[in-house]
C-alpha cells in the first residue's frame, strides 16, 4: 500500500510551485491539483462495454485475461474493474463464514459503489504498464495497482493476483475520499516530498493538496516525479474529454454568456436561470455577474427556473398563501391572517407546485407574528443589532453586514425588553456568492453553500472571472462561524 511508503518530510511553508526548470514537464502541471474530485468519485463514468472497448483500442493483453476477482471466482479483466467501482460489498456488522464467496456477500452485505473506472485504467497503466503492454508479465499482473507493495519492502502476499490488486485499490481510494482526516496527506496542509525515482527531477518539492483527489493520490504514492506526474498525463492522454470541462464555478457563483442576456444561479451543480429581472435584482447584484464561455454553461444540467423575487407572495392550486424569503416558503395560516398583518390580496402572484419545489417549507406566519419581512432592531442599553423576523431575532455580529446585506433597511432602536420577546436564532450570516477576506490575512473566500470556500491563488480567481472589487472585509472572529470548504481550483 503506497500510503506505507517510507518518505523524508521537511516541514516548509511554501505555497508557490517549486521552480523546475526542465522543458518537458507539461506547464498546465498543477502539483497542488493533480485530478477533480470528481474524476476520482465518478463511478457511473463507463459501463461494462465501454471498458471492454477502451482496453480493445488500446491492444491491451488484459482486453483477454481472465483472472479470479477478490473473492475468488474467475471473470474477465473488465469485469473485475467493474465490479470493483459498482458492485463492492460493506459486511460491516454482518456475521460471514469463515471463507466467504462472492454469492455469499450478495445475499448478506450491502452493495456499494466506489471509484471511477476510468481512474482506475489509469492507476493500472501507472503502476504496471498493463492498458498498453501487450505481453506483461506475471508479476506486473499479480501486482497490477501496487497495492501492498510499499517502497523497499516485500509486498504482502495477502494481496497477490489481478483481482485482489484492482479491488483493494478501489476500496484504498475510496476511504481516502471518504475518510480524509483519517489520512497523512490532507487538504490545505503543506508537506515537502522527495522524488527518489523521478527522472524527470529528483528535487524536493513543497505541494499544498488542494482536494481531496490529490491528497489521495499523495497518500497513495507520496512523489510528485515520476509517480503523480503521470497520472495527469495519463489521465489527459486517456480522457481529453474530461479535462476540457475543467472550468466549472462552486455554487452561489452567477453566470451568463456574452451573447446571451440569460442570467443563472449555479446551485447543486445545476444553472438555474433568472426568468426575469426582478427575481435577480431582489438577491444579487449586476456586477456579481460572470460573463463565460458557452462551452463551461455547457458543463451545467438545467435546473429549474427562479421565476420570484424575494419577498414575493404566492398562491398555488390548492389556495395556500405563500411568503418567499431567500430558500423557505414561508406559509399563512389563513386569509384573515394575510389581511390583519396588512398584505394586499392584488401582489399575490400565482404559483404552480414546480415553481416552488426548490424552496424549504418555513416556519408559518399567524397572526401574531411580527416583522415578517424582517427589520433591524438595536438594543438602545447594549448597542447591538438583531435581525428580526416573524417572532425570531438574529444578532448582527459584523457590521459589514450593516453595509451589504443591510444596506437598505434603516435600524429601528428599541428596549431591551422589547428584544426580549423574540427568540434568539443563529447570527445573521453572508448570502452565497458573496467574495469575503478577513482584515488580516489575504486570503479570498467564496460563501458557497453555507461554506467559505478559499481560492486556491489569485490565478484561480482571476480565470474564473471573478471581481476583486467585490470583495468585502469582514472580521476573522466573524467568519470562525462558517466551516471550511473545498478549496476553488480551476
Amino acid at each position: 500500500m503506497k500510503n506505507m511508503k517510507k518518505i523524508i518530510i521537511i516541514t516548509l511553508i511554501v505555497l508557490l510551485f517549486p521552480l523546475i526548470s526542465l522543458a518537458q514537464v507539461d506547464p498546465n502541471f498543477n502539483p497542488h491539483n493533480i485530478l477533480n474530485d470528481g474524476d476520482i468519485l465518478d463511478y457511473n463514468s463507463m459501463t461494462l462495454p465501454d471498458i471492454q472497448n477502451f482496453l480493445q483500442s488500446k491492444s491491451s493483453y488484459l482486453a483477454n485475461y481472465f483472472a479470479p476477482n477478490a473473492h475468488g471466482t474467475t471473470k474477465m479483466a473488465a469485469e473485475i474493474i467493474y465490479d470493483a467501482t459498482h458492485n463492492n460489498f460493506n459486511c460491516d456488522g454482518v456475521t460471514l463464514s469463515e471463507n466467504p464467496t462472492e454469492a455469499e456477500k450478495k445475499q448478506k452485505c450491502r452493495t456499494i459503489t466506489t471509484v471511477n473506472p476510468k481512474f482506475l485504467l489509469v492507476l493500472l497503466q501507472k503502476e504496471a504498464s498493463l492498458i498498453e503492454d501487450s505481453k506483461p508479465s506475471q508479476a506486473r499482473l499479480d501486482w497490477a495497482t501496487g497495492y501492498g507493495c510499499p517502497d523497499n519492502w516485500a509486498c504482502n502476499p495477502y494481496y497477490k493476483g489481478f483481482g485482489k490488486q484492482v479491488n483493494s485499490a478501489a476500496l484504498q481510494f475510496l476511504a481516502y475520499m471518504k475518510e480524509s482526516y483519517n489520512y497523512k496527506y490532507q487538504i490545505g496542509k503543506t508537506y515537502t516530498f522527495t522524488n527518489p525515482y523521478g527522472t524527470i527531477s529528483n528535487e524536493p518539492m513543497a505541494v499544498t493538496p488542494q482536494n481531496k483527489a490529490t491528497a489521495a493520490l499523495y497518500n497513495y504514492t507520496p512523489h510528485v516525479f515520476n509517480g503523480n506526474y503521470n497520472v495527469y498525463k495519463l489521465w489527459n492522454r486517456y480522457f481529453p474529454e474530461d479535462s476540457e470541462k475543467r472550468l466549472l464555478y462552486p455554487d452561489g457563483s452567477i453566470l451568463k454568456t456574452a451573447d446571451d442576456p440569460v442570467v443563472y444561479l449555479i446551485s447543486n451543480g445545476q444553472k438555474r436561470p433568472f426568468t426575469n429581472w426582478s427575481s435577480f435584482v431582489s438577491r444579487f447584484k449586476p456586477e456579481q455577474i460572470i460573463v463565460t464561455a458557452k462551452s463551461n454553461l455547457d458543463n451545467y444540467p438545467l435546473g429549474e427556473n427562479i421565476k420570484f423575487a424575494n419577498y414575493s407572495l404566492v398562491q398555488t392550486p390548492d389556495k395556500k398563501i405563500y411568503l418567499l424569503v431567500d430558500k423557505e416558503k414561508r406559509p399563512f395560516d389563513s386569509l384573515t391572517t394575510f389581511k390583519s398583518i396588512g398584505f394586499n390580496p392584488e401582489e399575490i402572484e400565482p404559483a404552480s407546485e414546480t415553481d416552488l419545489n426548490s424552496y424549504q417549507l418555513g416556519k408559518t406566519i399567524t397572526a401574531t407574528s411580527s416583522y415578517v419581512t424582517g427589520a433591524l432592531l438595536q438594543d438602545t442599553k447594549t448597542g447591538g443589532v438583531y435581525y428580526v423576523e416573524n417572532n425570531t431575532k438574529a444578532p448582527l455580529l459584523d457590521k459589514i453586514l450593516l453595509t451589504t446585506k443591510f444596506e437598505d433597511k434603516k435600524i429601528i432602536k428599541v428596549s431591551s425588553t422589547i428584544l426580549n420577546n423574540y427568540t434568539t436564532v443563529d447570527p445573521v450570516l453572508l448570502d452565497d456568492g458573496t467574495l469575503v477576506k478577513t482584515d488580516n490575512f489575504p486570503t479570498v473566500y467564496l460563501i458557497s453553500n453555507g461554506q467559505k470556500r478559499p481560492f486556491a491563488d489569485g490565478n484561480v480567481f482571476i480565470n474564473l472571472g471573478y471581481n476583486f472589487q467585490n470583495i468585502i472585509t469582514a472580521s476573522s472572529k466573524f467568519l470562525y462561524n462558517y466551516d471550511l470548504g473545498e478549496p476553488i481550483t480551476q
